[in-house]
This record gives structure tokens, sequence and C-alpha cells, in this order.
């Protein structure tokens, strides 16, 4: 059985993590032993193992933190499992790993006829997507929202929610040959960022207000972003993409009155109560279950070729996401 753990970090992420085979110790009467059948590698992992993330976990800390996998063994007074049952894996439990151990009552059973692939990438960006288009801007049918990095896992998500509730979307890249694919998820406008965003928007849209502004770059992009609002839109900001501070101009703030506010799930998951988290998650597990919301997959690699995961997730012009699908004998 193998576990990926660093005990540094640095400029070259995949340098920090190292494969150590372990024996797992003999399961406590409420734990269970898991199978991972599958693990992504997201931007925030990332930038964990570069020291960059906002939060950082005490070192030596094990690497993946969203994941889903099979049970394979239980404990004697763990309940509510069975054995070979699909389990959604407690977030920053180590999921890049072969196997994992864990209380029962951590893991949450999911329907057995879903993709595991699918599965395995519901804990982060599916609901940072929705909560993005729910929480800031009360929004209707028909209206407009504008973001960036809009084929990463959350831009694509949120294109496909946003069509299912009718609202429209004018999706930022900076390579045109994404445009396609997106527009396949349901994109209404694909635009290549630059200087003159606004007046590409405003022309693509038929000049429509846009309200609502999401963004995951941060730097000059944030202010491309801002210059497309509405006056009094709400620009708001989940990710660092170009490891630069967000710039947004006085035009924007002062004479648009353009409101720039930060979304972490985390915070999110420690105000919602339980029967909110219940409700968000239940309506994303029957979305994914039944294909309807999905993502892509770039590559899946075995959690022995940590290292070549890591370094093809950290390259840009990828067209999907990284997942470590660990081999069982």
């Amino acid at each position: 059985m193998y576990k990926v753990q660093y005990s540094k970090r640095g400029p070259v992420p995949q340098d920090v993590v190292e494969l150590i085979e372990f024996t797992p110790p003999a399961l406590q009467a409420d734990q269970v032993l898991v199978d991972v059948l599958a693990a992504p590698i997201n931007p925030s992992d990332l930038l964990t193992l570069t020291g960059d993330y906002g939060v950082l976990p005490k070192l030596p800390a094990l690497g993946g933190n969203e994941g889903v996998g099979r049970v394979r063994e239980l404990g004697p007074e763990a309940s509510g499992l069975e054995p070979g049952q699909t389990v959604l894996l407690p977030v920053g439990i180590g999921t890049w790993a072969s196997h994992v151990v864990a209380k029962a009552n951590r893991l949450i059973p999911l329907p057995e006829q879903a993709d595991p692939q699918q599965l395995s990438m519901m804990t982060i960006n599916p609901p940072t997507a929705s909560l993005l288009l729910s929480e800031f801007m009360p929004l209707e049918q028909g209206d407009w929202v504008i973001q960036n990095a809009a084929n990463s896992g959350v831009g694509g998500y949120l294109i496909q929610l946003a069509r299912m509730r009718g609202i429209r979307t004018v999706n930022v890249v900076r390579r045109e040959s994404v445009a396609a694919e997106l527009e396949t998820m349901g994109a209404d406008v694909v635009l290549v960022d630059g200087e003159d965003l606004a007046e590409r928007a405003h022309q693509a849209t038929g000049g429509a207000e846009i309200r609502l502004a999401i963004d995951a770059v941060g730097g000059s992009a944030t202010d491309h972003l801002a210059s497309c609002l509405a006056r009094g839109g709400m620009l708001v900001n989940y990710g660092l993409m170009s490891g630069e501070p967000c710039h947004v101009s006085p035009k924007a703030l002062v004479f648009r009155d353009v409101t720039v506010k930060g979304f972490w799930l985390a915070n999110w998951f420690q105000q919602a109560s339980r029967e909110q988290q219940q409700a968000l998650y239940g309506e994303l597990t029957g979305l994914i279950a039944s294909s309807k919301l999905k993502a892509r997959v770039a590559s899946t690699y075995d959690v022995k070729d940590i290292r070549a995961a890591i370094a093809e997730a950290a390259t840009g012009g990828r067209d999907g996401k990284v997942l470590i699908v660990p081999e069982h004998n």
C-alpha cells in the first residue's frame, strides 16, 4: 500500500513529494479501510506544495484533498457501510494514496452506478461553482455572468450549472482553441482575454448588463473583468492563477461602484448549516450521478507515478483534470 507525503515545500511541486510504502494499522472499532478509486490534483494542491496557498498544513503532510474509494474492510463496530460500497472520502485525509483509513461516520455512501472518476471531483469544484452563482448576486433567468479561467475545473462546472438555471455566460480564456469545447458544455460566449475585453463583451452580449464577474486569475485579468461590469456590479475572486494580486482600477471602484469580494469554500462550510450542506451536495451528487454535470479528464496516473502526475497538472494548456487512479492487485 502506498501514500504520498511531503516534508518540505518548494517552487517545483513534484520535487517535494515522496511515495511512502505503508502497512495500515489494525482497524479501531469504528474505522474502515478503503481502496482509493480516484483522486484529483487541484490547483490548490499545487499551491500547497509550493507554499503559496493561503492556509498551509503542518509538515510532514499527506497529499490529496478529495477523492472516492471503495470499502475494503470494516472495523467491528463500523456501521452503515458494506464491503464493496463506493464512498466519498473526507476532505484533507490524504487521498493521493492506494488506501486510506477513516472513521465510518466520515464516509458518505455514493450511487454505485456513477462514474467514480467524476464523483472524485465533486467535493471542491462543483460546490464552489454553484455557490459563486448563488451567494453574491441575485440572478434571474436570462441574466449574464462573466468569468475568467473558464476552461478550468470550476469554470466548466459553472458553465453547466448556469445553463441549467437559465443564466447566460461570457467565458474568458487565454486560448481560442478551447472555445469549441466550452460551447459544447453550454457556454454562450467565449472570448480571449485582453485589454479591450469590455468592448468585445458588450458587443457579444448585445449591450446587456453584466452584474456578476467571477475571477480566478488575479493581476490585470481582474481589472479586465471589472471593466465589463455594469454600475453596482460585483466581482468575486476565488483564485490566484497568475500569482499576482488582484488589480482593479478606481474607474470601476469609484465611478461605477463595483464591489470586490473573495470566496473560499472552507469559510462557507464553517458558516453553513448541516441542512444547507446536505442540500448542496445532494443536488450535485444527483447531477453528477446522472451525467448531467461532468468535468473533463486530461489523464490518469497510478499513485506510484505521482511525480509525473503532478508535473503534468502543473503545466498550462491542459484540457481537463489530472487524476490519481491507483492500481489495485
